[in-house]
């Protein structure tokens, strides 16, 4: 199949860091004043389109191939999202060597430990490890 085919976007890993965190806060936001705005105008009429995840990116699956190969400095690294789905849920996915896909919460650890933390960073890498 030709790769060229799917988006630049799709063949991009990138990391999971304090503005892309930001970033999904922000589409939290925008989303929740959507919802009212659309209940206030539109009360009597249909359901609107809900997303779900995407079959082939579930967790501990393995990552298709047209996603192209993981640099090796991003394995084991909290990484953005390529599900739609978790655009807009505090989430981040993690690849171990045999392209398993892994996903944590960005929320606080045990109210404690950041996504960032280093502490919670070694748990996620022992974790993974294959």
């Amino acid at each position: 199949m030709d790769t060229s085919f799917w988006s630049s976007e799709i063949n991009s890993f990138r990391r999971f860091t304090p503005e892309s965190l930001a970033a999904i806060e922000e589409r939290i936001a925008n989303k929740k004043r959507e919802k009212v705005e659309v209940k206030e105008k539109n009360k009597d009429q249909g359901a609107e389109k809900k997303l779900t995840p995407q079959l082939d990116l579930k967790i501990c699956k393995t990552l298709p191939s047209l996603y192209g190969d993981i640099p090796a400095e991003l394995v084991g690294e909290p990484l953005e999202d390529f599900d739609p789905y978790y655009s807009d849920h505090k989430t981040f996915m993690v690849l171990n060597k045999r392209r398993t896909i892994f996903r944590f919460t960005a929320t606080p650890a045990l109210f404690i430990f950041g996504p960032f933390n280093p502490v919670r960073k070694a748990a996620i890498k022992i974790l993974i490890h294959s």
